[in-house]
């Protein structure tokens, strides 16, 4: 299950990261300015990271897994305010597009995570009462 996430994580932010650079083309605005591919990257390793944490940890840390899940949302949060808020606040404002070039990975990283770990833990065997 977790090589199989790590797949169609990737391959969804890769889509989405096409999809990223075809609306900056658009908009005639600079393809790869903004950290947007180290954010990608960044996004796609420690999703997977989690996930696989939650993966190897769903039985022996049932009852805990929440904050597991919790934790690696935190961790993404501190690599953005290490990484990526340092550079985009650099000309004093964080502008739309240096805000896009991490949300919309983060985002996508996110609602696939969620969905995933929501599936794993709902296949796990329920205590009968």
């Amino acid at each position: 299950m977790p090589t199989k996430f790590a797949v169609l994580l990737g391959t969804v932010l890769s889509v989405v990261f096409g999809i990223h650079i075809a609306a900056l083309h658009f908009l005639q605005e600079e393809l790869f300015g903004n950290l947007i591919v180290a954010a990608y990257i960044i996004n796609y390793v420690l999703a997977a990271l989690i996930f696989f944490v939650l993966f190897y940890y769903r039985i022996k840390l049932q009852n805990a897994i929440g904050f597991l899940f919790m934790g690696g949302s935190f961790l993404k949060f501190i690599f953005f305010f290490l990484i990526f808020y340092p550079v985009y606040k650099n000309d004093g404002e964080m502008q739309r597009l240096e805000f896009a070039a991490f949300f919309v990975p983060y985002l996508t990283a996110l609602i696939l995570e969620t969905f995933h770990a929501s599936k794993m833990l709902n296949q796990l065997e329920k205590p009968k009462d």
